[in-house]
């Protein structure tokens, strides 16, 4: 097969599904540019509430593609989030599947 031949044959069912679920792309594309971004960080970045964000963080951590640190800062809890070796290779793999189904499609 050659290369463009695999392209042609990328289609939506090659999507991560754990990071193409809004909430979850937003956080991944976040902590793709930074090392770790605390807790606040993302949370004013992605607008999404204080519950969703912590279950979006647990179902990327379950997942593998997350590492949560939690310590302490003054007293103050302080939360960490960022991607795992598995989770950037994921997020750069999800990009090129993305790639692929546009350029597939002609768009």
């Amino acid at each position: 097969m050659k290369p463009d031949d695999a392209k042609a044959e990328a289609n939506v069912d090659d999507i991560d599904r754990i990071i193409h679920e809004p909430a979850r792309l937003n956080i991944m594309l976040y902590l793709y540019v930074v090392e770790k971004g605390d807790f606040t960080y993302l949370l004013h970045k992605t607008g999404l509430s204080k519950g969703n964000l912590s279950v979006q963080l647990q179902k990327l951590e379950q997942s593998g593609y997350v590492e949560i640190t939690k310590e302490f800062v003054e007293r103050i809890p302080h939360t960490l989030a960022s991607l795992t070796k598995q989770g950037r290779r994921a997020f750069e793999l999800y990009k090129e599947t993305l790639i692929d189904i546009l350029q597939a499609s002609g768009s």
